[in-house]
This record gives structure tokens, C-alpha cells and sequence, in this order.
């Protein structure tokens, strides 16, 4: 959905509320102000933003399954049930916690993002904030994405299964520390090593920050999708999961096919020659 679909439905939503408003206080059954509408029309707003974000994911029943009992609660309330109300109000009061609890990585995700498009930002633009925490972009140099750009040429033609992550404003060092620290300068040659299937490094992920390798077989979070197509493996599940919650950018050649994907905020986008790879790499310069 793109921000002008978000937007007319957003208007939509106020239209519809607006008239039915109209309709309940011609009859008689509330008396609602102006500042009651925009109350009503901004907690829609927030639900559909909320939709729109867990959309696709296993928790969209359960969000449903409260958007309905919160809305039969608002109902009960209006025609004055009061026993129902009362019930209803205990369910949602302690239903409260439960949400917490249910939807606790969909909020631990939230704020994830949240914070990493200010990180971003901040590595950008500089700053007394982005200065007091250490927070810079992190690039990739002309020679640094030939040799990556070779090393996943080379290993699309041999079928050999690659996973590796580009990190920006985020230092990743937790998902740096699953693995084996290996701090050398990027080539051709040792990526292949290290992605070559007998290696004892091959199964995970390669992090490279700017010109060097910092760690090799990482371990990254998988995805939380339900809606990814079946030709795609876990590499490219494990690459979308770690573009969800940071800024990194993540290149995948699938062991089966061969194929090259660039994975950037958890959409895949598939490679198909070396050049369009150095385009994808030559970018991160340019932001």
C-alpha cells in the first residue's frame, strides 16, 4: 500500500465517520461534538496505520479479534448496557496486559524501526545527538563493491549459497558476536573462501562494514512473514528478518538457483547482471 492509497483511505474513513455521526445525532442517538468526531476519526487512523503494519503477519486474527471486541464494547456503552459494558470493560482492562504480551515483538519491531530511521538520519546529517552516541553511515568504496560484486558473480555461477549483510548506522554488533570474528580487508577471493561449502564458515552470515570483513557465520532473525513466495530459502527469510529491524542491506545467492537478491527494509529485489549489483552497492554512497 503506498502513501496515496494511505492518504485516500485515511479521508475515506473521515467521510464514512463524519456522515454516520450526522445520521446519529439527526435521530437522536448521540449527541457528538466536533472534537468527539476527530477523536473517533484519529483513533481510526491509528488502527488502520496498525492494519496496514501487521499486515501479512500470524497476529492479524488477534488484531481483529480486539478491534471487534473493543468496537462492541463502544456500542454496548452507547446504548447504555450496563452489565454488558461492565463486562466488556473487565475483558479489555485485562486484556490490556495480554495485548502486551501477545504482540510484544510487533512492538519491539515498532520501536526498533522507529529508532533505526533516526539513527539513520542522525548518520547522515551529523549532529551534537549522532556525535554524543557515535553514530556515522557506513559506506562502501568503489574498490570494496567490485570485490563483492566479483565474489557474488562468481558464486551465482557455481551455485554457491552466499548471505552477506551491509551495515549502515547500526554497528550490529550483537549479530556480529554470534559468530567468528575474522576483522580482514574484503576481496574476491576471501569471500568465496568463506562461503565455499566445505569451509567451516560457510553456514551463516558475513558482515562487512565498509572496506573490512568484521565476522562470519552469524547467525541473523528469521522473518516473521507469512506471505514470502516458496522459491525463496531461509537465506532470503534470515535476510529479510535482519533488514526489518535495522538499516542494514543484505545480499543473498541462493544456493539452488544461483540467483542474486538485494533484500533493503525487507523487500527483495532480484539481481540480474553484476553491473545492476555495483549500481545497488555504488548507492549506499549516495545517501
Amino acid at each position: 500500500m503506498n502513501t496515496c492509497l494511505f492518504i485516500s483511505k485515511v479521508f475515506s474513513i473521515f467521510a464514512q465517520i463524519y456522515t454516520f455521526a450526522m445520521l446519529l445525532q439527526i435521530f437522536g442517538f448521540l449527541e457528538l461534538s466536533l472534537t468527539d468526531i476527530l477523536d473517533i476519526f484519529l483513533v481510526a487512523v491509528m488502527i488502520l496505520a496498525a492494519f496496514r503494519w501487521i499486515k501479512g503477519s500470524v497476529t492479524m486474527s488477534i488484531f481483529i479479534a480486539i478491534v471487534s471486541l473493543y468496537v462492541i464494547r463502544v456500542i454496548v456503552s452507547a446504548l447504555d448496557m450496563r452489565m454488558t459494558n461492565a463486562l466488556m470493560e473487565t475483558v479489555l482492562d485485562v486484556g490490556v496486559i495480554a495485548l502486551i504480551i501477545i504482540f510484544q515483538p510487533e512492538i519491539r519491531r515498532f520501536l526498533i524501526q522507529l529508532g533505526n530511521r533516526y539513527i539513520q538520519q542522525a548518520g547522515k546529517q551529523g549532529g551534537i545527538i549522532s556525535k554524543i552516541f557515535g553514530l556515522r553511515s557506513r559506506s562502501t568504496d568503489a574498490h570494496t563493491a567490485h570485490e563483492i560484486s566479483d565474489a557474488c558473480n562468481k558464486m551465482s555461477a557455481s551455485k554457491t549459497g552466499a548471505l552477506i549483510v551491509l551495515p549502515k548506522a547500526n554497528d550490529l554488533n550483537d549479530i556480529a558476536a554470534t559468530g567468528d570474528k575474522v576483522d580482514a580487508l574484503v576481496s574476491s577471493r576471501l569471500l568465496q573462501n568463506l562461503f565455499f561449502k566445505n569451509s567451516p564458515l560457510h553456514d551463516g552470515a558475513v558482515i562487512i562494514s565498509g572496506e573490512r570483513v568484521v565476522a562470519a557465520r552469524c547467525t541473523l532473525p528469521i522473518t516473521d512473514k507469512t506471505n514470502i513466495p516458496a522459491n525463496y530459502g531461509m537465506r532470503h527469510k534470515a535476510a529479510i528478518g535482519i533488514t526489518e529491524q535495522t538499516d542494514a542491506e543484505v545480499i543473498v545467492v541462493s544456493e539452488e538457483t544461483g540467483r542474486i537478491s538485494y533484500i533493503k527494509a525487507g523487500e527483495i529485489t532480484p539481481i540480474t547482471n553484476v553491473n545492476e549489483l555495483k549500481l545497488k552497492l555504488n548507492d549506499i554512497n549516495n545517501r
